[in-house]
């Protein structure tokens, strides 16, 4: 069945290449309709509290959109008339000041004191500014841009929805920047090893096609999270370009077999199917790994990510043999000298001093280990991105001006007795670090009747049974103080109202700490035991896997414990998803050599001979592999003003650097080293399986191993 696609596939290359350009119309559609979430803390576990009191502000208070307006230097009747002004922008809810509820002609000294310490701090005033959609919403987005353009020099729009607009507006300007540095940089990186100047030309339409297929497909998916879309396309670019690589090699084996250069592809085909379905499935497995993480940010880049694996290599078997056919007299034309790297010496060395090599990964094991699980992480995510974008400018301001570092929002049930609620909040503002509290008898006194009690108050305060409290603290989001600030808020809530619910950016970010902390556990075992499982029954042994794991890991170690040493500190989602995707898409690095040492065992030659040759023959083929996810990776950590992106792309570059030369310098050794030991625990090792003759039973596999043991 297959032989017959492969043939179909290479007799029409034009038909093949015109249908794979005609599927990127609705893939290009479908990547459009695709929403993006620019929210990280949308994706914690529904079933947390915290998340619990987000969904509450959203429906029914309409305050997870809530931004902060800070007024400088102004006249009342200014800040009153842009109030009225924001108040007719679609989209807002309501925008709330103290003409909302005293009036301006009262002068400021004269308003009641917890009014003056809400929305006065020197010659500034604060407006408070509500949305009728969530935070990250476009019809929001739209509003805060309405809002801002309403607004002159001296006013300061803070808030988390105003951060994810200017991150939106950052990753749209930057994305086709990444874009173009990872094809431009993997093409100069393809140029040295590859002899024709259209052959990198050729793999990256491939590739450009399977990513437009994936982005296309995302479709199906709702929406993707902003740091996917910014990664996904340099990183599938980076992990598949190796199947277009042997697939080409293949093809160039073939031709001196066949007459008919596509006899020759359809051969290559299948070939490269069998292979490359084997090859992807650690680099699969790795992605999927990030599936099982509680935060669903992981689910979000694995699913992607996984998906993307699966159509690079469809596209490379079904769509590049017919762009190679169609270039191929071009290729044969535009050919040049290529940069022909001999490790025949270093190879030489290493297996002279395997034994001291073999050392040398076991000392390095331990501090590496030490390392990484000391290297820093933070959480606080506006850290993350430049200090000069003008939501960061306005937080900072707020923390400054109103020593409003954070806000948390408290919602529990209305029907509290006025001595309870009364009780509730002074506990609550004598909780270190808590700087005011905003609440409905503090807007308005007890001994005002309902009736005259303005309705936006009431919509801030009180909706369908429930009240909400805001309360500010001069502590950051992710920081220890207000972690334990939020225990101590949480008792005195929670006496009063078992049911309450605490949440807000700070409330927010501590889950996210613990969750992310368990999910950085689980997913490396998750990715461990897969890729373990997947290599042994590629082998069919059970000290391969063992081996290459344990090398890669290394890689891994090494390069997350580099933060260690230079004192970095880097986004917390960068361990978990480098633990994963390194493993799975660096593993094959090790698969290789070891296939190829497994086939010169089989060729009759020694341990020594076999890494030798093993080891010269896949060098090159490990560094452009390397290379190329390195330069896809680098250029976007590089330019990358938002952090999070910039960090993870650094990390990659630098593994996949770190784990071809663990595979090129220390995994030969361990091979030849533990080659005895891998004999006794290896099925066909030495010796390839028999042929089952027709009409015979199954052959039994040899207890031990097959053929003398080698020197």
């Amino acid at each position: 069945m297959l032989e017959k696609i492969a043939r179909g596939l290479t007799r029409k290359p034009r038909l093949v290449v015109l249908a794979a350009v005609l599927l990127l119309i609705p893939s290009v559609l479908g990547s459009a309709a695709t929403r993006i979430n620019y929210d990280i803390l949308t994706y914690l576990p529904p079933d947390l509290d915290s998340s619990r009191g987000e969904q509450l502000l959203e429906e029914p208070f309409h305050m997870a959109a809530t931004t902060m307006l800070i007024v400088e230097d102004m006249p009342p009747a200014y800040t009153d008339q842009l109030r009225r002004e924001i108040e007719q922008v679609p989209g807002v809810s309501s925008a709330t000041w103290v003409s909302s509820l005293v009036g301006i002609q009262i002068p400021t000294e004269m308003i009641p004191e917890d009014l003056r310490d809400i929305f006065f701090s020197g010659d500034s005033t604060m407006m408070i500014v509500q949305y009728d959609m969530p935070g990250a919403s476009e019809q929001t987005m739209e509003a805060i841009g309405q809002v801002r353009r309403l607004c002159n020099e001296r006013c300061f729009l803070a808030g988390f929805s105003v951060l994810i607009k200017d991150t939106k507006e950052l990753v749209d300007q930057e994305l086709p920047l990444y874009i173009l540095l990872a094809v431009a940089l993997s093409f100069v990186a393809m140029s040295l090893t590859m002899e024709s100047w259209l052959l990198p030309v050729a793999f990256l339409l491939s590739i450009g096609m399977a990513i437009l297929y994936n982005f296309g497909t995302n479709f199906f998916f709702g929406q993707i999270s902003y740091i996917t879309k910014a990664i996904a396309a340099v990183l599938q670019l980076g992990v598949t370009m190796d199947y277009s690589i042997f697939l080409y090699h293949r093809y160039e084996e073939e031709r001196a077999n066949y007459e008919d250069k596509r006899d020759a592809m359809a051969k290559a085909i299948v070939a490269a199917f069998t292979s490359l379905s084997g090859s992807s499935l650690t680099t699969i497995a790795g992605f999927g790994a990030l599936c099982f993480m509680r935060l669903l940010l992981g689910r979000d880049i694995g699913l992607v990510m996984a998906k993307g694996v699966v159509l690079g290599v469809a596209t490379v078997v079904l769509v590049l043999p017919a762009i190679l056919l169609v270039l191929d007299r071009g290729i044969a034309k535009y050919r040049h000298p290529t940069l022909n790297l001999d490790f025949g010496r270093v190879n030489d060395f290493m297996v002279r001093h395997r034994k001291t090599f073999v050392a040398l990964f076991a000392l390095l094991f331990i501090p590496a280990v030490y390392a990484q699980s000391h290297a820093a992480v933070y959480y606080k995510l506006d850290r993350a991105l430049p200090q000069d974008m003008p939501s960061i400018v306005a937080t900072n301001k707020l923390k400054e001006d109103y020593d409003m570092a954070s806000t948390h929002f408290i919602v529990f049930r209305d029907d509290l007795s006025h001595v309870e609620l009364k009780e509730m909040e002074e506990r609550v503002e004598g909780v270190e670090g808590i700087t005011s509290v905003v609440a409905y008898d503090k807007l308005m006194s007890p001994a005002v009747p309902d009736f005259f009690v303005p309705q936006e108050v009431k919509d801030l305060c009180k909706k369908d049974g429930l009240q909400l409290m805001m309360v500010n603290s001069a502590y950051p989001a992710a920081s220890d103080e207000v972690a334990a600030q939020l225990d101590q808020v949480d008792a005195i809530v929670k006496a009063c109202d078992p049911g309450a619910y605490i949440t807000g950016e700070a409330a927010l970010t501590k889950d996210l700490i613990s969750t992310a902390a368990v999910d950085f556990k689980v997913t490396n075992y998750i990715s461990i035991a897969a890729i373990l499982v997947i290599v042994a029954v590629l082998f069919k042994s059970l000290t391969v896997p063992a081996l290459l794991v344990a090398a890669i890991e290394l890689a891994i170690f090494i390069n997350q414990g580099i933060s260690y040493f230079t004192g970095t500190e880097v986004p917390f989602i960068a361990p978990t998803i480098i633990g994963c995707v390194q493993l799975g898409a660096t593993v094959d690095y090790a698969i290789l050599m070891t296939t190829r040492f497994r086939e010169e065992l089989r060729n009759g030659l020694d341990r020594k001979e076999a890494i030798h040759v093993a080891a010269t023959a896949s060098d090159t083929s490990i560094l452009t592999s390397a290379l190329v996810l390195f330069c896809a990776t680098l250029g976007v950590g590089f330019v990358s003003r938002i952090e999070i992106i910039s960090s993870l792309c650094i990390m990659l570059a630098r593994g996949a650097i770190i784990s071809a030369v663990v595979s090129i310098f220390i995994l030969p050794s361990m091979l030849v080293v533990f080659e005895p030991v891998i004999h006794r625990t290896t099925l066909w090792w030495r010796r390839a399986k028999p042929p089952r003759e027709k009409g015979a039973g199954r052959v039994p596999a040899p207890a031990g191993g097959q053929g003398k043991e080698q020197g």
